[in-house]
Order: C-alpha cells, then sequence, then structure tokens
C-alpha cells in the first residue's frame, strides 16, 4: 500500500477529534504535512470495528514500524554514547529502554492517551489507560512520523522524550557503570577510584542517598538513589559522562 492511500483511509474522523490532534502537534511543535498518518497512528482496532463503513485502519501497522525505527534510532544513540559498552550491555541497555513499561511512561508523558480514538467498549472498560495500547500508540506514533517526516525528524523527537532520561541514569539499574568507570581507569593509568555516601535524606521508609566518586581525591562525579549501590551507580555514570566530555576521543 502506498502512502498516499493510506493517508485517505482515515480522512473521515470527526472534527472534534481534528481539534483535538491540532492540540497535539502544537503541544509536540510537530506539525504533520500527512495529517491523516497522524490520526492513522492513535486509532485503535476497536474503533475501527466501529466504522467499518468509513475505511478506518487500525495503527498496527504503523507500530510494527514504529518498532523497528525505535530499535535503530536508540541503537544508534547508545551505540555512540556508551563507547566502552559490550554488545550485551547495550542490548540489555535498548531493552529497557522499547519495553513496554518505558514506552507507557513516554506516552503518558505525553498524554498520548487523551488522543487514542476508541470504540465504546473498550472505553467503558478503561482502555485509555491500558498499558500495552498506550505503548503500542507510542510505537505507532514514532511510524507515522518517520513516514511523514524521517529519521532526523524522529531522532529530535526522541533527543527531547527519550534521550535524555538515559543521560540521567533513568536505565541505570540495567547498566554495570562502576565496572566500565574502573576498566576505563585502568585503561588511563590514572590512579585508585574511591565512592562514598556523602549524604542521607528522607524518612527511614523512603531514603535517598548520595554518593560521590573520586579518583586519587578528586571528585569525577556524584549521583543519587533509593539505595548506596544506586547511588554509586549513578556517581560513576555522571563520572564517565564528564571524561568523555573532557576527552571526547578518549
Amino acid at each position: 500500500m502506498k502512502i498516499e492511500e493510506l493517508s485517505q483511509k482515515n480522512s473521515a474522523i470527526s472534527e472534534h477529534a481534528k481539534k483535538k490532534f491540532e492540540e497535539l502537534q502544537k503541544n509536540l511543535k510537530i506539525s504533520f504535512h500527512n495529517k491523516n498518518l497522524l490520526y492513522n497512528a492513535f486509532t485503535h482496532s476497536s474503533y475501527v470495528n466501529e466504522h467499518r463503513r468509513k475505511g478506518f485502519e487500525d495503527n498496527e501497522r504503523l507500530e510494527f514500524l514504529g518498532d523497528a525505527v525505535l530499535e535503530l534510532t536508540v541503537s544508534k544513540f547508545l551505540f555512540l554514547m556508551f563507547p566502552k559498552m559490550t554488545e550485551g550491555e547495550l542490548t540489555k541497555l535498548r531493552a529497557a529502554i522499547v519495553c513496554e513499561p518505558s514506552l507507557v511512561t513516554f506516552a503518558n508523558e505525553l498524554s498520548f492517551g487523551h488522543y487514542v480514538l476508541l470504540g465504546k467498549g473498550e472505553e467503558l472498560t478503561g482502555g485509555r489507560e491500558r498499558p500495552a495500547l498506550l505503548a503500542d500508540c507510542f510505537e505507532a506514533f514514532i511510524g507515522a512520523l518517520y513516514l511523514d517526516q524521517g529519521l532526523e525528524t524522529v531522532v529530535a523527537f526522541l533527543e527531547k522524550v527519550v534521550f535524555p532520561k538515559v543521560e540521567l541514569g533513568t536505565f541505570s539499574h540495567v547498566v554495570d557503570f562502576k565496572s566500565q568507570l574502573q576498566e576505563m581507569i585502568q585503561q588511563a593509568n590514572s590512579g585508585v577510584l574511591a565512592y562514598e555516601i556523602i549524604k542521607e535524606q528522607g524518612p527511614a521508609h523512603n531514603r535517598t542517598f548520595i554518593s560521590r566518586v573520586t579518583l586519587n581525591g578528586e571528585t569525577l562525579g556524584e549521583g543519587n538513589g533509593k539505595s548506596k549501590k544506586e547511588a554509586e551507580q549513578k556517581a560513576a555514570q555522571t563520572a564517565m559522562r564528564a571524561l568523555k566530555e573532557q576527552f571526547p576521543k578518549g
């Protein structure tokens, strides 16, 4: 099916829905050239089942495409961001970023559930908040954006929504940054790393720890977490990022 043919499939949505999608584009600071691709990305199969005569198509094909585009763009970002990571570590981190719970978080932060076109039955049973539906919608949106404006626009979108979370350590629980930092320091013969918890805050049931990592007594980075281990991992990640900026070719 050609994109031109796809663009005609969902042209019969209500004016009210079209206004909502104008609002979404304004919020995202993205203007689709082919609005029907955007509508298609948010069309659930339950809505199609109730509007068969109007030629609607659900978002499952766009979801398929978006999944592949996400894999590629996230893979490239991680490959360049973490030059010391092994193939296994990169795979594990990518899986944490593109898994359903993460995609649901991204979709919720963008209020995607508010814009999904649902059938009445799905609406009444809380489909708008269903994790699988939201994750699929995010992937379908990526697929639609790719078809409409290409890979560079997708990357620009992910640089606002997804990549900053990686840089801030949201997914650090699946990566051993301490080992990577240790390897980096050993290769450079730079000295001895040391970690210390410099602060604890919050009530006992919701404690936050702040860790500092030093090299020969000089601070390389700090990080916080709900456990001492998590705080140390984030401190190591901060240190690696700082070293990368200081020695970009290292």
